[in-house]
């Protein structure tokens, strides 16, 4: 329960600040939630082996998504003779570990003005001018010919102040205070150096340790070098890049580690997913609108002795939450919010309705998730778009429909979405894992 000392404020703040820090991209943040899980015994399986049917704590992997789960709670067989009240369902939580960001183009290197210059395409809907001015450094994934002649895959990590997008000065352009209109190809290319550099697949080998023409290809992109940090007079805020959605990928994380310690009274499997490519459509191989979730729900149920039709009972005994950022209500533009449904920075979780279905949160997802904050002790809003603004949308419909099981949309307070330094508060953090531990692990009255 909130308060009890196993969510606490300051480890929740801290613990997140950390995360963010190792997590410059959905790579990394996968990496940093494995180490999180395997600490606490978590073991990593490859999708190509055969997986252990004995039960346990397991992780697996795919690119920038993961899923992690605990089967310790149902035990071996337990879908062999399960009755339909008896039957093991699954309670997912599912997040995204992709932010917007500048990301590298194949064939970046050019000059301009006498300026080395690196070509790069706009990932997501980020809000374009928080990017200007920034110390930016480079992270990512490099494709590379190994020494026996196959392709073997390495993470990088630079936070060194790179890059950089230098805004015009106002005095070459006095209108830039009514209305900066920034063009993608012309205005977002950052500069890195006046002289001649290596070309960027020179200086990438140099960071992974390889020759440069063993360099094959890469996934390569710009992160803010600002460390986050505790902010606010009170220090009751967390400011800091890839908020969206990777504050909910930790809470996730963090709920899962609770939850296995501390198991529901139901013969429930908990589970997270954390998708990549949430922030343009998830239609990727390991995207939410993917078959990725649903082949490991059916390898679950498989390897603890199930059929393909106790997975589908099992399904009709699962519910997801689907995570990802709310906005709060902000002071300066409190008009652009439904005026009864303000969303309070640290004033608990938010329940995200659209009755469109943008969220999936239907009544009976909602009471779920209601359930949860109330067994966790932690408040609950509820955040609907005003009704003349287009709504966002999350994984959570994707995941319901391929699923076919009952699912809710939820957040955590957040300013500045899709900045490239987004701020959360403190408190929140702690209400947030809280709240999904308890969705997780399911508590009668």
């Amino acid at each position: 329960m909130f308060g009890s000392g196993r969510f606490t404020t300051d480890s929740a703040a801290e613990g997140l600040v950390a995360y963010l820090s190792t997590s410059p991209s959905p790579f990394h943040a996968v990496e940093s939630t494995v180490r999180l899980l395997e600490e606490a015994g978590f073991v990593r399986l490859d999708e190509v082996d055969v997986w252990p049917t004995a039960p346990g704590r397991y992780v697996t992997t795919r690119g920038g998504s993961l899923v992690a789960w605990s089967s310790e709670q149902v035990g071996e067989g337990a879908f062999t003779k399960a009755s339909a009240e008896t039957v093991p369902g699954f309670r997912i939580v599912g997040a995204h570990t992709d932010s917007p960001n500048l990301r590298i183009k194949p064939r970046p290197d050019h000059e301009r003005a006498g300026w080395q210059m690196l070509g790069v395409e706009p990932y997501g809907g980020l809000l374009l001018n928080s990017w200007l001015d920034r110390d930016l450094g480079l992270s990512g994934r490099v494709s590379v010919r190994e020494a026996d002649g196959s392709v073997g895959t390495r993470l990088f990590q630079c936070d060194e102040p790179l890059l950089r997008v230098s805004q015009l000065a106002i005095h070459l352009d006095r209108s830039t205070n009514d209305g900066l209109t920034l063009n993608k190809q012309a205005h977002m290319e950052p500069h890195w150096a006046l002289s001649q550099v290596p070309t960027f697949g020179e200086w990438l080998a140099d960071q992974v340790g390889v020759e440069p023409l063993d360099v094959l290809a890469w996934d390569a992109m710009t992160h803010d070098t600002q460390a986050p940090a505790r902010t606010g007079l009170h220090h009751e805020f967390v400011a800091g890049a890839r908020m969206d959605n990777l504050a909910t990928s930790f809470a996730a994380t963090t709920a899962l580690l609770d939850a296995v310690e501390n198991p529901a009274d139901e013969p429930v499997i908990p589970l997270i997913v954390l998708f990549d490519h949430e922030e343009i459509g998830s239609m990727s191989e390991r995207g939410a609108f993917s078959a990725y979730l649903p082949t490991v729900l059916e390898r679950i149920v498989s390897t603890l002795g199930g059929s393909r039709d106790a997975l589908h009972r099992s399904l009709a005994r699962t519910v997801i939450a689907s995570g990802d950022m709310a906005h709060a209500t902000h002071p300066n533009y409190a008009d652009r919010h439904e005026p009864a449904h303000h969303i309070a920075m640290n004033g608990g979780p938010v329940l995200k309705v659209n009755t469109n279905l943008r969220y999936a949160t239907d009544a009976v997802g909602a009471a779920h998730f209601a359930a949860a904050c109330r067994q966790a002790g932690v408040p609950m809003q509820e955040f609907v778009v005003r009704s003349d603004l287009p709504c966002g949308s999350t994984v959570g419909p994707m995941t319901a429909a391929l699923s076919g099981a009952t699912t809710v949309d939820f957040g955590a307070p957040t300013l500045s979405m899709h900045s490239i330094r987004e701020l959360v508060g403190a408190a929140d953090q702690a209400m947030y894992a809280a709240a999904l531990a308890a969705f997780l692990a399911p508590r009668g009255a």
